[in-house]
């Protein structure tokens, strides 16, 4: 079977030659079986937010190959890859047009990658299909569909944002701290959305944290970056037994004290 993601000898350095050059990514090599659900986490400046505008194609490789599935996708410009593609960023306010309704935002995501006319109206077939869908994330939102997005709170435009990204099965999803901008019960309940969705249609997902706790709690296997390199994979029954304190170790190992980010926190 073809794999789902294989990044393969990818490197970025931004502004070389320069007295600010960075060199973020240094060969960097990950290969995602269909279904993987992977969480990536590293101090700052590991590189784990370059891996995924990388695969996203938000800025181009100096050197490598980025295929998703069994296309290659290195040189394709980020609005071609968007079909492939879901993701969710940090900031709430990023995956939605606050100035539009709840039904018009999810029938935006839903026809991803179609050609559509103006004007096109918005089916009732599509809005019990949108209720649906609404209902399952338990927040109350599915007889709202009308309500304008930007009257909602951050953690519940974070959870659209999440079924926006999944109503149509992305062959990738992205999830760039999804839930650090939010307070820990919110937080807390768009991670359990997100297992639920994640799991029950074998989406393969590459989700970032600063959190080891939810790195360890979520997916079925974890990858700790550092200096643009992956430095520790785990998956499987191995995963399963990792401690907040076992992770801390593989950090020590990896990382000079000095290093370690304020922002890593254990949850």
């Amino acid at each position: 079977m073809t794999p789902a993601l294989i990044v393969r000898d990818v490197e970025k350095t931004f502004n070389p030659g320069t007295i600010t050059e960075n060199y973020v990514l240094k060969g960097i090599n990950l290969v995602l079986e269909e279904g993987d659900y992977v969480t990536v986490i590293g101090g700052n400046g590991a590189g784990k937010s370059t891996l995924l505008n990388s695969i996203a194609g938000v800025f181009p490789v100096d050197e490598g190959h980025i295929f998703i599935g069994d296309k290659e996708v290195t040189h394709l410009p980020e609005h071609k890859r968007a079909v492939h593609l879901g993701r969710v960023f940090q900031d709430p306010m990023v995956g939605t047009a606050a100035d539009m309704t709840i039904a018009e935002n999810l029938s935006i995501a839903m026809h991803r990658g179609e050609k559509r006319g103006l004007g096109k109206a918005i089916s009732e077939k599509e809005k019990a299909f949108f209720k649906e869908k609404l209902a399952q994330l338990d927040l109350g939102l599915e007889n709202r569909l009308n309500d304008v997005i930007g009257l909602l709170s951050g953690g519940q435009r974070q959870a659209i944002t999440l079924l926006m990204a999944t109503i149509k099965k992305p062959d990738l999803l992205l999830l760039d701290e999804h839930t650090a901008a939010l307070d820990p019960k919110t937080a807390e309940k768009v991670l359990q959305l997100t297992d639920n969705i994640v799991n029950e249609n074998k989406i393969t997902t590459i989700m970032i944290t600063h959190n080891m706790r939810d790195a360890i709690n979520h997916g079925n296997r974890l990858i700790m970056m550092n200096d643009g390199r992956v430095v520790f994979d785990v998956k499987g029954e191995e995963k399963r037994n990792l401690t907040v304190e076992t992770l801390l170790e593989k950090f020590t190992q990896s990382f000079a004290e000095s290093a370690l980010s304020d922002r890593l926190i254990l949850g």
